[in-house]
């Protein structure tokens, strides 16, 4: 029985989390976290024949980060 209890309420509380999330990305508070990096930055070294480890660490961005810029471009 208190297990049941205690999944209604967490179900409960995710919801209204949820609500909030919503209504503070219609009101522009819910951006996420800044960019470091232009992805534009990313693309030039990429094209000048590097790969995606060495933009990395040229950069000082995680090798998904090199990854996704990529992708986003072609």
């Amino acid at each position: 029985m208190p297990g049941a209890v205690y999944a209604f309420e967490r179900s409960i509380m995710l919801e209204r989390q949820r609500e909030g999330i919503a209504l503070a990305k219609q009101a522009g508070k819910y951006k996420g976290r800044p960019k470091t990096i232009d992805n534009h930055e990313i693309r030039r070294i990429l094209a000048e024949g590097n790969s995606i480890s060495k933009t990395a660490s040229l950069l000082g961005v995680s090798m998904s980060s090199v990854q996704r810029a990529k992708r986003e471009a072609w």
